[in-house]
């Protein structure tokens, strides 16, 4: 198991009234990513962030920015979402018709390409993906909207992935806050995405971020 973790906050809990701000205070709280959320209403039930998103957050700030598309046809974003800014880009394995070719494509724009799957999908979908990623991401609630109930079940899964594939990235992404971090920490993963758990803490975001960083 790796030792070290990364803490990727969502910036779909963010209050977007001062997106600006939040992201300098998420800095200064020694995150180490942002994650941007893409949904086109289709794939999964809302509409969310585009590339003008990940443009700002790579103009006011140093962190690399994850992207993660909920989207169908996600093969004819990978060039604005790398123009843009993006450092990672995942894509779904149930809304990508040719995921090799999508994730060699994310590779050649100079971006690190990762692949995802939702609570539903056996593991078993993706495994022959693994060498062409950085990144496995696994939905730890259905996808679509923040502030949904983790999933246990998908606790084995986290399992099962690191078994095939011990030094990568696996991030969660879904249900995650103090409580469940550590069990999906000791499942394998080492990569949180959170969000309402630091941007709704009462006593702000860097209060949510100590919390967090003392848990594993």
């Amino acid at each position: 198991m790796i030792g070290k973790w990364i803490l990727s906050p969502s910036l779909l809990s963010a209050d977007f009234t001062c997106l600006g701000e939040q992201i300098a205070a998420l800095e200064n709280a020694g995150v180490d990513w942002l994650h941007v959320d893409v949904m086109d209403g289709h794939f999964a039930p809302n509409i969310s962030m585009g590339p003008q998103i990940v443009e700002a957050c790579h103009r006011i700030s140093s962190m690399p920015v994850d992207v993660h598309l909920m989207i169908e046809n996600s093969e004819n974003y990978i060039g604005a979402f790398a123009n843009a800014g993006a450092n990672l880009i995942t894509i779904h394995i149930e809304a990508s018709k040719y995921p090799s070719r999508t994730l060699q494509s994310i590779r050649d724009v100079g971006c690190r390409p990762g692949i995802a799957l939702n609570p539903s999908t056996n593991v078993d979908k993706i495994m022959k993906l693994f060498p062409l990623v950085d990144m496995v991401l696994v939905l730890g609630t259905n996808p679509g909207f923040s502030g949904q109930t983790f999933i246990p079940q998908v606790l084995a899964k986290i399992a099962a992935i690191r078994e095939e594939n011990p030094d990568g990235l696996i991030e969660v992404d879904g249900g995650m806050n103090t409580q469940t971090l550590p069990a999906a920490f000791q499942a394998g993963a080492n990569v949180f995405v959170v969000g309402n758990a630091i941007f709704k803490h009462p006593k702000g975001i860097l209060h949510g971020v100590r919390e967090l960083r003392t848990l594993c």
